[in-house]
């Protein structure tokens, strides 16, 4: 795991973490970048559901997982 956040990164952290649950989609494009470094890291965790119980598909959520701050 990498313990050496760029400042970007740990702003994108705190950002997540302060919405709570988030739409990938809702994210703005600067951001999706430092997604899979975070989770790669184990301080995001994405997952997969319906966004209202008609929706055929799934959207992507994004989840800051509470661990030390990076």
């Amino acid at each position: 795991m990498r313990e050496n956040f760029t400042d970007f990164e740990k702003q994108i952290y705190d950002y997540i973490k302060e919405q709570g649950e988030l739409l990938v989609h809702n994210l703005p494009k600067k951001m999706m970048g430092a997604i899979p470094d975070l989770k790669n890291a184990g301080y995001l965790k994405t997952y997969r559901k319906p966004t209202n119980p008609w929706a055929s598909k799934k959207q992507t959520f994004v989840k800051a997982i509470n661990k030390k701050h990076p």
